[in-house]
This record gives structure tokens, C-alpha cells and sequence, in this order.
């Protein structure tokens, strides 16, 4: 198979799809890859890496899109892109389409298989192509959250950890998933007051054990929720249906419980965001206040530690990216999990979340492919 990987053209997003690693696994393998030159300049890749690694080098993405049989990617694909894509061939990438219809519609109409790394998911339940970003995430959000807190960038001038004779800043963190958790385990680290609300008692439970306390655990309901947003600090929205549009847990009137100056990120922004407050934003222009609570909803939040990033996900991108080398779409007969994948296929919208989010017919992925 030829596989062509472009460079990221959304903004300031550096990762790579493919690292130079990748690249020689897949060509090991008899495949032919492509790479869009200077692809690997924000991750510390060389174009003369990737040849090493037995790929060739394009000038542009036209000539990776007008030639190659899968695409892949790291983010959804801009409107450009989507017009250079065309029946029969693969996107394999980012694609969060449930608050994005017009991407959507872009895609239903160039005819390609479009697999979301976001909606790939085990028998068991597990997002394995999202969790290296959720995990990455969920730490940026701490950080970026300890950065906006500071008075010159409208936050209330709060040290996380505090200092002796100082109290620390109270963090809540709603939903104990993926990126809740890893946000909590840096929130802690840096020696704030946690508090965790989430539906599932049993992760409360384990979130409990492990943290002997030091994360105040609650159950998730409106009482609780508003009470904790009248002491809190920073807020991290960590809730996620998969493939579908994030549920508004936090209202507009409810920022009038907060304090001024404190701090929202929110991590669903990708899948529409779970605050009401919400609206997507860009790493040149990531923050805005609305009611005196400074908002951060950039919905590439790894792309600011791109080689950790890129490292991370084709980790967990590279088998199934095999698999698709190898096997061609007959690899989602094959696993289950790959087959959830299937977000749109020749022209039909291949995602029930997605479906239900826009009012679109669908259509179940095995369906679709015969």
C-alpha cells in the first residue's frame, strides 16, 4: 500500500503521524510511504530521517493526497484538505465530526474511508488511540491552568502549591477518566487541594485507595457540583462520551458561583465541550473571560508538547496503521475495535454518536462495506 502523511496545517499544531520509527516499520513491511517534506521539523525529525527510514519526500500535500491509498494524520482535516480527498482511499486520523457537520458533510461527499483514532475502541470499553492524548492533556491542563491562575494573565494570582502559612489553590476535576485522572495526578504533585467529581463510585472508590485521601472524591450531581465551583480555583471539564457531543455540565449561570479570576480549561473542547461557556480556541489566542472567569478551550492542547505527542500516539496508532498497510479495509473484519473506528465509508456517516448529534442517517460500518 502507499501511504502519504502531510504535514499538520491546523494551527500551531507541529505533531507528526508518522515518526521516522514508524515510517521504517511500515516499509520493512513492503509499503511504500510518502512524507510531506519538513513533516517532522516540529518533533526533532529530519527529512533526511524519514529517508533513512525508507520513505520519499513530497514538496506538498497535493502530491501525497493525489497519490497515496491511506492518508494519515493527526488532526481532523481543514476544509483544503478535505477537498483533496477522493472514493477509496483511507483517512486514518483525529476527526471528532459530532460537533463538526461540516466536516462531516465534506467528508460524506469526497467518498473516502474516514476512521477516527477517537472512536477505535476495545470490547472492554478502552479508547486506546485516544488515551495517550487524554493522558497528555489531562497534564497540560494543570499546567496551563498554574500559568493563567497568575494575576498578569487575568487569573486570580494564585500559586498552585501555595507556600508555609499560605492555603494551596482548590482544583475540581469533573470526570475521573483518562485525562481527569492524569490531571489529578499532577494536580497533586504540585501540592494543590483535589476534589473529583464522577458518576462511578467504584473509580471513586479506587481514586480513594490510591490517593489516601488526598483527593477529596464526590459523587457527581447538580448539588455537589455547584458547591464545589463556589470554592474552586481552577476547574478541568474531563467528561467524554465517545464519539459524541460532551454534555454542558456547567451552566453560564453557574459562573456566578465562581470567584473572579478563576480558571476554566476544558478538555472536551474537541468534542464540543462540557462547559456552556465553551467555544473552541487556538494555541495564538487560547483564553478568553466570560463573566470574570478566564476560559482556556484549545481543542489541540497536545500539540504544544508536539514530540511527546507524536511519540505517544504512534505508539498506539502504528499496529492498526499495519494493519490498514496489510489488510486494506478488510483489517475491520477482521478486529472489532478498528471496525468502530469507521466514521464515514464511501459516502454514508458510518458513527451512530455522530449520527444522533447531527440527525443524520446511519448506517452500522459492516453494512457500509458491502
Amino acid at each position: 500500500m502507499h501511504i502519504g502523511v502531510p504535514k499538520e496545517i491546523k494551527n500551531h499544531e507541529y505533531r507528526a503521524g508518522l515518526t521516522a520509527s514508524s515510517v521504517k516499520e511500515l516499509t520493512s513491511r513492503g509499503h511504500n510511504v510518502t512524507v510531506e517534506t519538513s513533516l517532522g521539523v516540529g518533533v526533532g525529525i529530519s527529512d533526511d530521517e524519514y529517508v533513512s527510514a525508507g520513505a520519499k519526500v513530497a514538496a506538498s500535500a497535493k502530491d501525497i493526497f493525489a497519490s497515496a491509498d491511506m492518508i494519515i494524520k493527526v488532526k481532523e482535516p481543514q476544509p483544503q484538505e478535505c477537498a483533496m480527498l477522493r472514493p477509496k482511499q483511507i483517512l486514518f486520523t483525529f476527526l471528532h465530526l459530532a460537533p463538526d457537520p461540516e466536516q462531516t458533510d465534506a467528508l460524506l461527499k469526497s467518498g473516502c474511508s474516514a476512521i477516527a483514532y477517537e472512536t477505535v475502541q476495545t470490547a472492554d470499553g478502552r479508547l486506546p488511540l485516544l488515551t495517550p492524548m487524554s493522558e497528555v492533556a489531562g497534564r497540560l491542563s494543570i499546567q496551563v491552568g498554574a500559568h493563567y491562575l497568575e494575576r498578569e494573565h487575568g487569573g486570580r494570582g494564585i500559586l498552585l502549591g501555595g507556600v508555609p502559612g499560605v492555603a494551596p489553590a482548590d482544583i475540581l476535576v469533573i470526570g475521573a477518566g483518562v485525562s481527569g485522572s492524569n490531571a489529578m495526578h499532577m494536580a497533586v504533585g504540585m501540592g494543590a487541594r483535589v476534589s473529583v467529581l464522577d458518576k462511578n463510585l467504584n473509580r471513586l472508590r479506587e481514586i480513594d485507595q490510591i490517593y489516601q485521601g488526598r483527593v477529596e472524591t464526590l459523587y457527581a450531581n447538580a448539588g455537589t457540583l455547584e458547591y464545589k465551583l463556589s470554592y474552586a480555583d481552577l476547574v478541568i471539564g474531563a467528561v467524554l462520551v465517545p464519539g459524541a457531543a460532551a454534555p454542558k455540565l456547567v451552566t453560564r449561570k453557574q459562573l456566578g458561583l465562581m470567584k473572579q479570576g478563576s480558571v476554566m480549561v476544558d478538555i472536551a473542547i474537541d468534542q464540543g465541550g462540557c462547559f456552556e461557556t465553551s467555544k473552541p480556541t487556538t494555541h495564538d489566542n487560547p483564553v478568553y473571560t466570560v463573566d470574570g472567569i478566564v476560559h482556556y478551550c484549545v481543542t489541540n492542547m497536545p500539540g504544544a508538547v508536539p514530540r511527546t505527542s507524536s511519540f505517544a500516539l504512534n505508539n498506539v496508532t502504528l499496529p492498526y496503521a499495519v494493519a490498514l498497510a496489510d489488510h486494506g479495509l478488510d483489517a475491520l473484519k477482521k478486529d472489532p475495535a478498528l471496525a468502530a473506528g469507521l466514521n464515514v465509508h464511501a459516502g454514508k456517516l458510518t458513527n451512530a454518536a455522530v449520527a444522533e448529534a447531527q440527525d443524520k442517517k446511519y448506517i452500522e460500518p459492516l453494512k457500509a462495506m458491502t
